[in-house]
């Protein structure tokens, strides 16, 4: 861990958090691909009331375990994670997928901007490097619609903002535990809503590999929930700029 801050060993104050939800079959290769890579960072899987053994497969490979009595959502899975790590002291987090989408080999790179100071957030973009990920249409012309209205907003490039692999650090995690935090799918509102409390947001060049299973997107009228949803949240937290703008969180 010595290469994520020249500086610095985060290696004690830095937690990966892993929201899961019936990925008993996928747990195993990524946990024991994380403890290979990063064994002096912790993790924690947040089960989102699995009906499979996800649960017991991640403490069976020794990683801390929070557990929802039922599904609640990919945004309120994450959320918890959050809570978790500003309860426990952590300062910085990193958060990635259990289905194995997310390389582990990129997250010391995803890190060390932000253990570094250079940013709050950094987003792991899979369009930025040389990966060869293609998502469905539908999700591509997703992304370039809201991408395109987050570059307007940020006031720089945003190729990757439905991106769930992210870094942060302690000012991020208190305004991602707020009540404006999204409980279904955070995505390019929560990067402006960022951007409005001040905080510095870096892309960062990650490798990503189709998903296992099925897409939250899949279908006619998920995408089209999800287009509309977007664009209501974006409005929502536009018009909530100054709010943000005088609650600059401190770390």
């Amino acid at each position: 861990m010595k290469n994520l801050a020249p500086d610095r060993n985060p290696s004690d104050k830095a937690l990966i958090i892993i929201p899961a939800y019936n990925e008993e079959r996928n747990l195993p290769k990524l946990l024991e691909k994380i403890k290979d890579k990063y064994p002096d960072l912790q993790t924690l899987v947040v089960d989102d009331g699995s009906s499979d053994r996800t649960s017991q497969v991640a403490r069976s490979h020794q990683v801390r375990v929070v557990s929802h009595p039922f599904n609640l959502g990919y945004g309120v899975a994450v959320q918890t994670g959050y809570k978790y790590a500003l309860e426990k002291g952590f300062r910085y987090v990193v958060q990635m997928d259990a289905d194995g989408q997310h390389e582990v080999d990129d997250l010391g790179a995803l890190l060390k901007p932000v253990t570094a100071g250079l940013c709050d957030l950094a987003l792991g973009s899979r369009f930025l490097g040389a990966g060869g990920y293609r998502p469905p249409l539908s999700r591509a012309l997703g992304m370039r619609f809201f991408g395109a209205i987050g570059s307007k907003i940020l006031g720089q490039p945003l190729t990757d903002p439905t991106s769930g692999f992210q870094a942060m650090n302690q000012r991020v995690l208190k305004v991602y535990v707020g009540r404006h935090y999204p409980d279904d799918y955070p995505d390019a509102d929560t990067l402006v809503m960022l951007h409005f409390y001040g905080l510095k947001i870096l892309e960062v060049p990650v490798r990503m590999y189709a998903k296992q299973g099925a897409s939250m997107h899949k279908g006619l009228w998920r995408p089209l929930y999800y287009m509309a949803k977007m664009c209501l949240s974006l409005l929502i937290t536009y018009s909530l700029k100054e709010h943000f703008h005088r609650r600059r969180p401190k770390e």
